[in-house]
């Protein structure tokens, strides 16, 4: 029994897994065509999006819509986690230093983490904000 439960949540985060990580290659492609810059901005952007994702998705569904557990974990681990892309950004920024390219590389080291933080407090105060919103809108108005 117990081992059929599991097998089901390691087969959902998989296949959202796979389609984060083809969504992430999807757009890093787009951005990087539709820019044409040397610096690693589909990464930033990816990164940025998917911090802000998660943490709007997780607060969402732990404090106002109540889904099933594995549908969470097949979004927030599966999907979201491999959409963001850390491991590339290390990559990415040891390439930059290697090739001299020492401001680019201060920038995307900072840019990085910083905003990435940033953003992941936004989706969670976007989703908070959703959340109390739709409180009032549901309470009934007193004559």
């Amino acid at each position: 029994m117990w081992a059929g439960v599991w097998f089901v949540d390691y087969i959902a985060v998989g296949l959202a897994g796979f389609l984060g990580a083809v969504t992430r290659v999807f757009l890093g492609k787009i951005i990087n065509t539709w820019l044409g810059w040397s610096f690693p901005v589909n990464t930033l952007i990816i990164n940025l999006t998917g911090c802000f994702a998660l943490s709007f998705f997780l607060t969402l569904t732990l404090e106002r819509l109540e889904i099933n557990p594995r549908l969470r974990l097949a979004i927030g681990t599966g999907f979201l986690g491999a959409y963001t892309t850390f491991s590339t950004f290390a990559v990415e920024s040891i390439n930059l230093i290697r090739n001299q390219q020492v401001w680019p590389a201060l920038v995307y080291l900072l840019a990085t983490p910083l905003g990435c933080v940033t953003l992941a407090w936004a989706g969670s105060a976007a989703a908070k904000a959703l959340v109390r919103r739709q409180t009032v809108e549901e309470e009934p108005l007193e004559s």
